[in-house]
């Protein structure tokens, strides 16, 4: 697990670099689809990760400034935040991780029932989703994108 991880957060990395090059009218930018920004699309990735991550914790995690990202620095200081945080949970993961429930209430009050394996797979997945938005913004800028080719990458 914590392998699709490394290779999610080595792809998210490349493209924090890769919004270095941007100018900023363009990181910012209303677009079509996703989360309508890049920057707001980057944050999205990383709220939901420790979203997540809270449900399966007992005491919560707060990232202080999260209302206070308005820059490509603060999206990579949030990350570095999360990540940190994500990679010492997987790495105490329990053994029978697969079978243990978490009960998330919904705004509706009603609970829904995972695994956490289920809710890791998840959190894996939704970064991809949106990875594979960034990658069509940046040809519709004329932009090579972050390759995302897992079987080329080395992040173990």
């Amino acid at each position: 697990m914590l392998s699709l991880f490394q290779y999610n957060w080595q792809v998210r990395e490349d493209w924090l670099q890769w919004c270095e090059t941007l100018p900023v009218e363009e990181f910012h930018k209303e677009r079509t689809g996703g989360m309508k920004s890049i920057r707001e699309t980057l944050i999205h990735i990383v709220d939901c990760e420790l979203l997540w991550l809270n449900s399966m914790l007992e005491s919560k995690i707060v990232f202080e400034a999260r209302k206070e990202i308005d820059d490509l620095n603060a999206v990579k200081a949030y990350s570095t935040f999360v990540k940190a945080h994500t990679e010492r949970f997987i790495k105490h993961l329990p053994s029978d991780y697969e079978n243990v429930i978490v009960n998330v209430t919904r705004r509706d009050k009603t609970i829904l029932h995972f695994t956490q394996k289920k809710i890791l797979a998840h959190i894996i997945t939704h970064e991809v989703h949106h990875i594979g938005q960034l990658s069509i913004w940046a040809r519709e800028m004329q932009l090579k994108p972050v390759s995302s080719d897992l079987i080329m990458r080395n992040y173990e």
